[in-house]
């Protein structure tokens, strides 16, 4: 009796996280009801969007990361308005407002959303591709395959060149049940340590750390942050930046000092594939440097986006 009660605690030891995430609410038109910006049906489900600056003017499209949505975007589409940008933000599947569909989230995933929300919006080519993070990943395959559509691409601490995200990351980079009971029962505490450690820091987006975290009630999140990891994140972009520096499109990319996710041994990297693309160094940044270091992340913009 006692080897058949410990197996039954096993039991519900092992199935505790997924059962978590399946009593979680779903991202239902209900809890869209309220949310800014409006909303398309795409070929792999909903996908919610924003228009932000300007009325009129050119075009900047902004690719969020991993985890925080697109209201990570808040003060440099400010920024970028006052500047005379229209900018288009949207969230990723599995985050924000848009669906969670199953399935790999490799660069083919998010490329196929990225083409199908432009098309639907209307915008044919002329754009600067604005990336961070995961999304700098996301801008950089899109690059490779579309530059012709592109006048510039900006990359905010991108991945697709090396990354430190740490162990759990690492093993559920691998892939398999394992890395998915890790996943659900180590990222969400992992995931609000991470937050809280930046909850002293300036933010042009009000209330970022609340904002982040709430993420973690809706189902579908973790497990699509986890697909993620094994798939966009894990991509190593030499190819595609190579591909980029042969059509000579004009490339930014900006890295905080103090990054530890996205370390400055990627900018060395991009230097050796890239030697066209400029590169700027926001000093006492670290890996949330859209968020925290939002006018210097403009400074450094500002010449090529007035261009």
């Amino acid at each position: 009796m006692i080897w058949f009660g410990l197996l039954i605690l096993a039991g519900l030891a092992i199935a505790a996280p997924f059962l978590r995430e399946a009593m979680k609410p779903a991202m239902t038109d209900h809890l869209r009801k309220d949310a800014p910006g409006d909303f398309v049906t795409l070929s792999r489900g909903k996908t919610h969007y924003r228009w932000l600056g300007a009325t009129r003017g050119p075009v900047a499209v902004c690719v969020h990361g991993l985890t925080t949505p697109c209201f990570v975007w808040h003060g440099i589409a400010a920024g970028l308005g006052k500047l005379g940008y229209r900018v288009l933000v949207y969230d990723l599947y599995g985050r924000g407002y848009s669906d969670r569909p199953d399935g790999p989230q490799d660069s083919a995933f998010f490329i196929t959303q990225l083409e199908e929300l432009l098309e639907d919006q209307g915008i044919a080519g002329d754009f600067t591709l604005v990336g961070y993070s995961m999304g700098g990943a996301i801008a950089t395959a899109f690059a490779a395959l579309h530059p012709e559509q592109l006048r510039a691409l900006v990359l905010i601490a991108p991945a697709g060149l090396g990354h430190d995200l740490g162990r759990l990351a690492e093993r559920v980079a691998q892939g398999g049940p394992l890395a998915q009971w890790l996943m659900l029962s180590g990222f969400p505490r992992s995931f609000r340590k991470g937050c809280e450690a930046e909850r002293h820091l300036p933010s042009s987006v009000p209330g970022i750390v609340d904002l982040q975290q709430a993420q973690l009630r809706y189902r579908g999140f973790v497990p699509a942050v986890a697909r993620s990891i094994s798939g966009m994140v894990s991509e190593d972009l030499t190819e595609e930046h190579a591909d980029i520096a042969e059509t000579r499109l004009p490339v930014l990319a900006i890295w905080g000092r103090e990054d530890t996710i996205i370390p400055l041994r990627s900018m060395a990297r991009l230097a050796e594939i890239n030697r066209s693309a400029r590169q700027e160094v926001i000093e006492g940044a670290g890996h949330g440097l859209t968020y925290t270091h939002s006018e210097e992340v403009l400074r450094a913009m500002r010449d090529l986006v007035r261009d």
